[in-house]
């Protein structure tokens, strides 16, 4: 699809909001995943305004925001292990205030 065809396809709607959930990530370092849980829209939708269309609507902003999403795929491995300890920290604490066994 040609530049011209994704502008004309793009309503003022539409450019709205993928320039809305730009500022919204770039000001609050914020995942896909939290911007569309914050704004109530699938992941799917945040993704695709963000890197397609507000590459089309505003590029200084969409540079902004391809960094923060970078530098969160960079440390997503690490997050998930933090996660994952978390979890079985708070469970082997639970089991200890149950009397239940734990190893």
């Amino acid at each position: 699809m040609t530049y011209d065809k994704v502008k004309d396809k793009l309503n003022d709607q539409g450019k709205n909001r993928c320039e809305l959930l730009g500022k919204y990530i770039v000001e609050n370092e914020a995942t896909v995943r939290s911007t569309a849980a914050y704004f109530g829209i699938s992941k799917s939708t945040v993704h695709k305004d963000v890197t397609y269309y507000l590459k089309r609507v505003n590029p200084p902003l969409s540079d902004e925001v391809k960094e923060i999403l970078e530098r969160h795929k960079e440390v997503r491995h690490l997050r998930g292990g933090e996660a994952t300890k978390k979890k079985y920290r708070r469970i082997k604490e639970l089991m200890r205030k149950s009397g239940g066994e734990c190893s």
